[in-house]
């Protein structure tokens, strides 16, 4: 199993607290964010890491260098900005990836990837959910027997539903369509899309957390060990 991880982003809303660093590499406690990522990924047979990096991407590149823990690391590098659906794109055209599991840098969930990954081999494209008592900050997703139908906007009202955890299982067929070199793979390829492609989900059930804003953070760094 590949192990995509976007790596890339800015992290405008963390800047305040993380600012000398790649978000993905926010110390938690001694260690980067970025690492208890790929630690928790090594229980799951990961065969390889696809760090998709731009930002800073020195100091990602500098840390784990060629492997890490015994598996390869390589490095998809955006010499520009091209949004999370062309840096997807771009690793899996760089290293002629047939399908991979890839992971936000800056979420953490606990659940059995190998499993998921097994669940939606044969899918163009599977997300992991997670059913939260708050939705307000991500929007609901709303499903129908084991496919989801649609994105839901975020709404400033308190909301308990499944949100999109940023877990992806992909298939390379499924940037087959015409797409730019940069576009959002939450606004062009999951909402816009999302009727065509009725991607299949999987229940994620144990812990989520996302560091992208300074109380999440926070919290990060109280609960992960």
């Amino acid at each position: 199993m590949i192990t995509i991880i976007l790596a890339g982003g800015i992290g405008t809303r963390l800047s305040q607290v993380v600012h000398d660093v790649p978000k993905p590499m926010a110390d938690i406690n001694g260690k980067p964010f970025l690492e208890y990522l790929m630690k928790n990924m090594l229980k799951f047979n990961t065969t390889e890491f696809v760090l998709c990096v731009g930002h800073k991407k020195e100091i990602i590149m500098d840390y784990f260098k060629d492997s890490y823990c015994g598996i390869p690391v390589k490095y998809s590098i955006e010499e520009h900005l091209l949004g999370t659906g062309g840096a997807i794109r771009q690793a899996f055209d760089l290293f002629n990836i047939d399908n991979a599991v890839i992971i936000n840098g800056d979420t953490f969930v606990r659940m059995d990837y190998a499993e998921f990954y097994k669940r939606m081999k044969g899918e163009k494209l599977g997300i992991a959910l997670k059913y939260i008592d708050n939705a307000s900050r991500y929007g609901l997703v709303e499903t129908e027997n084991d496919r989801i139908i649609n994105f839901c906007e975020k709404k400033d009202t308190i909301e308990a539903g499944f949100i999109n955890a940023g877990i992806y299982y992909i298939n390379k067929a499924l940037f087959k369509q015409d797409l730019p070199e940069k576009f959002s793979f939450e606004k062009d390829i999951l909402e816009k899309e999302v009727k065509n492609l009725k991607p299949k989900f999987y229940k994620a059930d144990d812990y989520f957390i996302d560091i992208g804003i300074p109380e999440s953070y926070k919290q990060a760094c109280e609960e992960i060990r």
